[in-house]
């Protein structure tokens, strides 16, 4: 089900209903509502009391709080972490701008995602990568809501990568701390301004 609301298949605010998916997922109605309860407690489904469980969407708010989060940990991963794998995240930057230049704006996006994620990989720390995946899970249905109406949005940030890894590369990690931190913070203003759009 992670899976499944992560690529996109159900939109945000959309329903679910539990005689379908335990007929789609091929399980029991407790194992469904244990599920449920697990993403609930993750931040992609909310359960509205009388109404059932939908899929979470988020308002300016939200999205604030979940940009201030990334803003602490992933300039704070770039500044201090001991295991960055340069050659793996210069890899990813490369893959998007090839996706960028054929227009696969999918592939951007995803590779936006790993890119952050391997960020964070960098501290060395199980729990700060798990509280990452469940972060990034929940930003995955913000850009959901984002690429509705701006569908190359992901696009805009493959330079800003880019020179985190130079810099990474040059051993400037103050330098991409900053810069990373900087974007984050902007983004947040353009995301929330982007979702406002559409209120």
């Amino acid at each position: 089900m992670r899976r499944a609301i992560s690529a996109g298949e159900y939109a945000p605010g959309e329903q679910l209903i539990e005689a379908e998916m335990v007929e789609k997922l091929t399980v029991s109605r407790n194992t469904l509502r244990e599920a449920f309860a697990m993403l609930v407690a993750d931040g992609l489904l909310v359960r509205i009391r009388n109404r059932g469980v939908f899929i979470a969407q988020f308002g300016a708010e939200e999205i604030a709080d979940l940009y201030l989060a990334r803003a602490a940990v992933e300039p704070a991963a770039v500044a201090w972490g001991e295991h960055h794998d340069v050659d793996k995240l210069d890899d990813v930057v490369a893959r998007a701008e090839q996706a960028l230049a054929a227009e696969r704006y999918a592939d951007v996006a995803l590779a936006n995602q790993l890119f952050h994620r391997q960020i964070v990989a960098g501290m060395g720390s199980a729990t700060l990568d798990a509280n990452m995946d469940r972060l990034l899970a929940r930003m995955r249905l913000v850009f959901l809501q984002v690429l509705r109406r701006e569908p190359g949005f992901h696009g805009d940030y493959v330079g800003l990568n880019r020179r985190v890894v130079t810099l990474l590369t040059a051993g400037r990690k103050k330098e991409a701390a900053e810069a990373l931190h900087d974007s984050l913070v902007q983004t947040s203003r353009r995301v929330q301004e982007i979702i406002g759009q559409g209120t």
